[in-house]
């Protein structure tokens, strides 16, 4: 393994008041500064490759380029880097990244870190050092969508076969190995990503493609992200502790065949953010035009709150463009702003499990959507479940139809609708009697981490089956300690 020396930055990490039960201060003296040797880059047409990853003294990962591919085996040491153009960890690539590191992204290049299929990337961060991907611009000044984002590709399973990776950059990924290992990814923060290489191709967050389940992937925190926060094209990874903050488009996203658990999830949003395409919490298809495909996108959530943006915080909340600007952090960049829609949208031949959710405050509930596809199909089939998921706060209890925020019922397969009866959408959530509608305020939520809503119960939601609704036990079950931020913005890196 090749160990890469490299000018430390000084850096101070402020902990405002929002970084949730502080994390101890860097330690980050200043070490000798060598003169660092430049990697040595070759070319193949307009691609680069190297078996290095550090340029400008050791301070900037990637060249800068848009077609920068890193071959080789190095361990960053513990600093803050420049992450310049798409940085791309090729196959037979290893690349380890340690606790307590910075990695702002630039702008002007568009930065993003992608994992290519058979790439292998060690991101460990711990609670009191978490990894951060950040902005590079100053605290204050920072936007959804200042830079690209981080891509994992692997060569699991998806329905698709191959397909290139969402967001632009020219990864193909998918195989056949489900367990295939893409690498460790724990206790990482990703802020203002989503840069939109063209209008509405946005990067996302975080991106999975088909992601096998031999990939560790727990403790990550997506904030202001210009696109989804998560989502995942095929693959059968799991993960666990994710926390979606004040994203643009949609929480959880899944496509193509993805079929890994996912549990522990805290999504928040700002009411002021919603993307044209209509955000959800969940967003979930088999694929884009409904084929039913194998594998099929089957999913498990659980123990996931949702903080929609009609919470009893939000009492003044309007799902018109009046109301959602974005505010402050309006990014000009070609980003539309739209409405806010479901909680949960099943749609497209997806058969997405979910339990033990606790979802408020969206002016849909839950929308089991026909359009394209069998998803309704599937539903009344018993193929996919909806089990201990409680609502409290929606306009509606559910829709049939895209875009369509009364609650009727509506039948895709011979366009009839009979505005005297509740949508299908409704009837088929309250026939599990495990799930519920309830009024927010009954609930007894509390704001446990100073993120300016309250999200965790104070005592326990009982499932009925030794487990729990929602993404918290109680209010003493603070999985968020240490290593997340909830304001990112004003944070000094």
């Amino acid at each position: 393994m090749k160990f890469a020396s490299a000018a430390w930055l000084a850096m101070s990490l402020a902990a405002g008041s929002m970084i949730c039960s502080c994390s101890s201060s860097d330690d980050n003296d200043e070490p000798n500064n060598p003169v660092n040797q430049e990697p040595e880059v070759t070319y193949k047409g307009n691609v680069a490759y190297s078996d290095g990853i550090l340029f400008e003294d050791g301070t900037q990962l990637g060249n800068g380029t848009q077609n920068f591919h890193f071959t080789g085996d190095v361990t960053l040491t513990k600093g803050t880097y420049t992450l310049k153009g798409w940085v791309y960890v090729d196959e037979g690539a290893k690349l380890y990244i340690p606790a307590g590191t910075i990695i702002k992204g630039d702008k002007q290049t568009m930065a993003a870190l992608i994992i290519e299929p058979g790439g292998y990337c060690e991101m460990r961060g711990t609670a009191s050092e978490p990894i951060v991907m950040t902005s590079a611009q100053a605290a204050g000044q920072r936007k959804p969508g200042d830079w690209g984002g981080l891509i994992i590709c692997g060569k699991g399973l998806n329905n698709q076969t191959t397909q290139q990776i969402e967001g632009g950059p020219t990864t193909i990924h998918g195989g056949s190995n489900e367990a295939d290992n893409s690498g460790i990814y724990q206790y990482i923060r990703v802020e203002f990503a989503g840069y939109p290489f063209e209008t509405d191709k946005e990067i996302n967050g975080i991106t999975f493609g088909s992601v096998g389940s031999g990939t560790t992937v727990d403790h990550l925190q997506v904030s202001y992200s210009n696109d989804d926060s998560f989502e995942w094209f095929g693959g059968s990874v799991n993960c666990s502790y994710l926390v979606a903050y004040k994203g643009w488009d949609d929480e959880f996203d899944t496509d193509n065949g993805f079929s890994g658990t996912v549990q522990y999830c805290l999504s928040i949003r700002d009411p002021r953010i919603a993307d044209t395409s209509q955000s959800n919490g969940f967003e979930s298809d088999n694929n884009a035009s409904g084929a039913e495909t194998t594998p099929f996108t089957t999913a498990t959530f659980k123990n996931v709150t949702f903080i929609g943006p009609m919470t009893d915080a939000n009492t003044d909340f309007v799902n018109s463009s009046d109301y959602i600007t974005a505010g402050s952090v309006y990014p000009n960049n070609g980003s539309k702003l739209g409405k806010f829609q479901a909680a949960m949208q099943i749609r497209r031949s997806s058969q997405l499990n979910c339990k033990n959710i606790l979802a408020i405050g969206y002016p849909i509930g839950i929308i089991v959507d026909g359009e394209k596809g069998n998803t309704v199909g599937y539903a009344n089939s018993g193929l996919f479940s909806v089990d201990n998921v409680w609502f409290a706060n929606m306009g509606v209890i559910g829709s049939d139809k895209n875009k369509e925020y009364e609650d009727y019922l509506y039948d895709y397969s011979t366009g009839t609708e009979d505005p005297t009866q509740e949508s299908f959408s409704h009837t088929w959530f309250l026939s599990n009697p495990n799930n519920k509608v309830v009024e927010e305020s009954l609930l007894g939520l509390v704001d446990i981490c100073n993120a300016g809503q309250k999200f965790a119960t104070s005592t326990t939601l009982s499932d009925g089956n030794g487990g729990y609704i929602g993404a918290f036990k109680d209010s003493s079950d603070n999985w968020l300690s240490g290593w997340t931020n909830f304001d990112p913005q004003n944070t000094a890196y």
